[in-house]
């Protein structure tokens, strides 16, 4: 269990501003061929500040693509780089096809099975810093370009992975079309949220690993700008960053909602919370008001974001979103 919760949270809390450029090349020779372009995006080479600030030039538009991490994935996937795809983690799992593509290990990934994929370009990310930061300088000094893709803390920071991964693949038109899609659904789900009055506005708990080892996201996370959109008050909003929860500290906040999000992990989520000793005067519990929400929608800060804010909406305000 311990070690499932690690993993759960690992993923979860698994960011710098984008700046590139394109670089002019001299005038090709007759014999040369001009640099090709996908339709409507930039041509090659370009450099790109990544979350680490370093400059990244990439020469050629990559042709065998790594990610190490299910948000990175995600993206390429939105942004029509399956092909390109040759390598990704042991935790991702979506889209479907990913199953197919050759595994590289987990946080701890695997340098020589990166190098013999024939990789052009590894999408890095920040989380990969803090246990696999070596083995990124080694794929780098084996001639990979390295990306580090920023850990992205909100909605804001998620439309600059789009553009920084865009960027790197010669996919710039279509990170602009995905974002501009998901900044016109978050709206659409924001004008819904203004029929919500504040006297009307629930406060919830929201529980991203069981008991024992509670754990919750207070103030500057991307669960807060979640709550925030839908006008939900965050029962830990007092608290900043993912904090460990004792029972009676969440007792004591006294929720109208509690929402999990660990049902893809962990069997019966809301059952286990519904039968908690002590909770039975939780407002939550007394009115059942315990929802589970996909893990991946909620925590993965990529392309389905959108759909866990949705997921969210229908939860705590069943009668203004699912109209």
């Amino acid at each position: 269990m311990k070690k499932t919760m690690t993993t759960i949270l690992s993923l979860m809390l698994a960011s710098s501003v984008l700046a590139g450029c394109g670089e002019e090349k001299a005038a090709p020779k007759k014999e040369e061929k001009a640099p090709e372009t996908k339709e409507g995006n930039q041509a090659f080479p370009v450099t790109i500040k990544d979350a680490t600030g370093k400059d990244v030039v990439i020469e050629e538009d990559p042709e065998k693509i790594v990610s190490l991490t299910p948000s990175n994935t995600e993206i390429a996937y939105e942004l029509g780089l399956g092909d390109e795809i040759v390598g990704v983690t042991d935790n991702d799992n979506y889209p479907e096809e990913v199953s197919k593509k050759e595994s590289v290990g987990g946080m701890e990934f695997n340098v020589e099975k990166v190098i013999g994929l024939g990789t052009d370009l590894v999408l890095a990310h920040e989380l990969n810093l803090s246990s696999g930061k070596e083995g990124l300088k080694q794929l780098e000094e084996a001639g990979i370009d390295v990306l580090v893709v920023n850990d992205a803390a909100d909605f804001e920071e998620v439309y600059q992975s789009f553009e920084m991964i865009g960027q790197a693949t010669g996919q710039t038109e279509e990170a602009e079309k995905a974002v501009s899609e998901m900044k016109q659904d978050l709206a659409d789900i924001e004008e819904k949220a203004k029929t919500i009055k504040e006297e009307d506005q629930k406060k919830v708990f929201v529980e991203v690993s069981p008991a024992p080892e509670i754990y919750t996201p207070g103030n500057e996370t991307f669960m807060q700008e979640m709550l925030d959109i839908i006008h939900a008050k965050n029962a830990a909003a007092d608290k900043k960053g993912w904090v460990a929860m004792t029972e009676e500290a969440v007792i004591q906040s006294n929720p109208d909602v509690i929402v999990t999000t660990y049902g893809y992990y962990t069997e019966k989520p809301v059952e286990g919370v519904l039968s908690r000793k002590g909770w039975e005067n939780i407002p939550a519990i007394k009115n059942k008001a315990v929802y589970d929400v996909h893990s991946d929608l909620v925590t993965r800060t990529g392309p389905r974001f959108v759909e866990g804010v949705e997921e969210l909406a229908k939860a705590i305000y069943p009668d203004v979103f699912t109209k």
